[in-house]
């Protein structure tokens, strides 16, 4: 006969605390319906809070310095077009299902250890994602109150952990709490710069790119080699998607007279947060050649923290203002990705170790192990790498997503696969044939 096994009250405490689905969100399974008691309006609001990223104006900026304004504008739109088609179908099942990205991928042609695999990759889009955005947020702070970026880099980690927490009960008080400032800020400086300041769009639409200026070049015609490559850095944007489904699954479900209200909300805090997302893309394409102009060095003219002291320049004549102003914008918009960034990973992590070690220690527990990947990447300057970095990961983001895309949309209308999303273990492959041949 076995012995008895005697458990230590700290462990029947830790025991507990893993099972509260306040902190674990219904890490490892779908939402249950009792969980699913926001109305669409929050729900979406919340997800919309994800585009405040800056990294969208970096990456905006970036491409224009290095490929001019006809090869990335002409990629931003194309690519956006491909993004939102991409969420369309993948924002629909997981609002209809309440499962995350993992779930999803698990029962849309993956298989159990596929989908293991996929949960890794989107566990490495989170960290790296968040490190950039953190590294942003340290520049403005170096920027504007001189805290060196080891210090930055610190603070802007560890200030995301106890908003993620308690899970989208304290994430979505955050991004409702801070949504008006955000919008203000972030539209404050347009019509400043367009009433005083005109001559510098027409500068922006013939900007050939930095290396073609220092070679006498001033020709803003289509390169497709420059658009593709410009393309292929914000392709790596595709599993944005997936944090904004980590959101969805807590929709209500469908009910008929406000059938038309949860459409509109599944479309705007789904695929939607590319229609938001392409004006950031836009406006930093055209604030980092402002920046130029301004005089701010190539090395930081992509920076958000110097586009936006240089944007609000034109609306404040006082530098001190000017700083303070940039600080708050920055430091709002990174906090409300990153919280962002820090759950999905969080989540991520939770459905592959599971299934490597048959455990789980708890959601709070990937959560901080997310952050502490991302802030060593951070020390190691991964923003300095960022054309680079993006563009060797959108390859393996767009065949993750592109393959989930094609079942939900294609296999499924046809019959192919099952209609629904199963992702039981017990029905599953270990790898399914299917998308390993595709």
């Amino acid at each position: 006969m076995a012995g008895r096994q005697r458990i230590l009250p700290v462990r029947r405490e830790y025991n507990r605390w893993v099972a509260n689905q306040t902190l674990e969100d219904y890490a490892l399974r779908f939402t249950a319906k009792s969980a699913r008691r926001w109305s669409a309006p929050r729900v979406a609001q919340t997800a919309i809070g994800a585009i405040s990223f800056l990294a969208l104006e970096a990456i905006g900026g970036a491409i224009t310095l290095a490929y001019g304004f006809t090869n990335a504008v002409s990629a931003i739109l194309v690519v956006a077009v491909i993004l939102f088609l991409t969420g369309l179908p993948i924002s629909r099942y997981a609002a209809r299902y309440g499962v995350d990205i993992d779930l999803l991928t698990r029962g849309g042609g993956f298989g159990y250890i596929g989908s293991t695999m996929t949960s890794l990759i989107y566990a490495s889009f989170t960290f790296i994602l968040f490190a950039i955005e953190a590294s942003i947020m340290s520049s403005a702070l170096e920027l504007c109150f001189g805290v060196p970026l080891w210090l930055g880099y610190i603070l802007s980690s560890v200030a995301v952990i106890p908003l993620v927490t308690h899970g989208i009960t304290w994430i979505s008080r955050f991004q409702i709490a801070t949504q008006p400032l955000w919008i203000f800020l972030n539209i404050l400086p347009v019509g400043f710069i367009l009433w005083h300041d005109w001559p510098s769009v027409q500068a922006w639409l013939g900007f050939a790119g930095i290396h073609d200026i220092a070679q006498g070049s001033t020709g803003t015609e289509f390169d497709i080699l420059r658009f593709g490559a410009a393309a292929s850095v914000i392709l790596a944007l595709m599993p944005q998607i997936g944090e904004q489904v980590d959101i969805l699954r807590f929709l209500p479900a469908r009910e008929g007279k406000a059938e038309f209200a949860w459409y509109r909300a599944l479309l705007a805090a789904g695929p939607g947060w590319v229609i938001l997302g392409t004006p950031k893309l836009l406006f930093g394409s055209f604030l980092a050649v402002l920046a130029v102009s301004h005089g701010v060095a190539q090395d930081h003219a992509s920076e958000p923290a110097y586009m936006y002291k240089v944007a609000f320049d034109y609306v404040f004549p006082n530098e001190l203002v000017v700083l303070g102003v940039t600080a708050v914008l920055v430091v709002v918009s990174q906090l409300k990705i990153n919280v962002m960034n820090a759950y999905a990973g969080s989540l991520a992590w939770s459905n592959f170790f599971s299934r490597l070690t048959h455990s789980h220690p708890g959601r709070v527990v990937w959560l901080v192990f997310n952050v502490a990947i991302a802030l060593l990447l951070m020390e190691l300057g991964i923003y300095e790498t960022l054309e680079a970095t993006l563009g060797l990961f959108a390859i393996v983001a767009v065949a993750w997503l592109g393959t989930l895309t094609a079942d939900l949309a294609i296999n499924k209308p046809l019959g192919l696969s099952p209609p629904g999303i199963e992702f039981k273990r017990a029905h599953l492959y270990d790898v399914n044939p299917v998308a390993s041949g595709r």
